[in-house]
């Protein structure tokens, strides 16, 4: 190999870093922890250095790392599953009518769920007298309610997996997740054809039994469904959802990790980017104890 000029192989050469790099090291140090690299990232977008949409999706990646699968999993009681002890003609329509592409296959109760059965193998029962549904079952993956989300990624990448079953202390069945919940908490939410404007889930009951009930509530949620959920009476005049009223309320753009309460409700932001936030978690606040006189 041809020697450098300078004495040193190519190879062994390194960019020099002009004045005003050394200079802009020394006033402006390396971020020492993840708020102050958030707090750069910023203000590279205020300077139009990296678009909303790439900020957004670096703080999806912080936030999956500090969220956990009881945090977004779909509650036990909104789970849709197949009961493999009814015919298949029973629970067929509900295949039709919610579209999903795969489902728990429980053998009589939500806490025993025996596999997964993929939607696409349901063709067979068309082509074949003999189908038994038990024959087609996927192995059902069974995670603890604290697992971490990255994590849970991690894993679904490389087991090829794309649905998780929540379990709490006790082996029960606490809800459910799939590679695409995850993956909304770092792209935003994913719509495909089969996302009807259903505002059924919009505020999910979560029942935890170390932190009592809670609720899961999307920003989108109209004002008028929460204060009918909740019995609260939140003005929307100025704004038409919870999320703008929350914006409207601390006089910002929601961060991840805010807490704050609002008209008897404790708010706590799971999920928000530089535009806007996207997932609340609710509780009620106690009343105060009486005086005694």
């Amino acid at each position: 190999m041809q020697d450098h000029p300078s004495g040193a192989k190519f190879s062994d050469t390194k960019p020099q870093r002009s004045l005003f790099e050394r200079l802009t090291a020394l006033i402006s140090p390396e971020p020492e922890n993840r708020a102050e690299l958030l707090e750069i990232l910023h203000d590279a977008h205020e300077r139009s250095l990296i678009d909303a949409d790439a900020l957004s999706m670096i703080e999806g990646v912080f936030q999956v790392a500090d969220l956990s699968a009881r945090d977004i999993m779909v509650p036990r009681a909104q789970m849709d599953v197949i009961d493999l002890n009814k015919p298949i003609g029973e629970w067929m329509p509900l295949v039709l009518k919610t579209a999903h592409s795969r489902f728990p296959a429980v053998d009589g109760e939500r806490d025993k769920v025996v596999g997964i059965l993929l939607a696409k193998d349901l063709l067979r029962y068309y082509a074949d007298e003999s189908f038994n549904p038990r024959d087609m079952l996927r192995p059902a993956v069974f995670i603890p309610e604290s697992k971490r989300l990255n994590v849970l990624l991690r894993d679904f990448r490389a087991n090829r997996n794309h649905m998780a079953i929540v379990v709490n202390e006790y082996g029960g069945v606490a809800g459910l997740l799939t590679i695409e919940d995850v993956l909304e908490q770092i792209v935003g939410d994913i719509e495909d054809e089969y996302d009807l404007d259903d505002t059924e889930d919009n505020i999910l009951s979560i029942k935890d039994s170390a932190r009592g009930q809670r609720w899961r509530v999307k920003a989108l949620t109209e004002i008028e469904q929460v204060n009918e959920t909740f019995g609260t009476d939140f003005p929307n005049d100025d704004v038409d959802t919870i999320g703008g009223l929350v914006a409207n309320h601390l006089g910002r753009v929601p961060h991840k990790g805010d807490v704050f309460e609002m008209g008897g409700l404790r708010f706590e932001v799971l999920r928000a980017d530089a535009r806007q936030v996207h997932l609340l978690m609710v509780t009620r606040i106690p009343p105060a104890p009486a005086e005694t006189q």
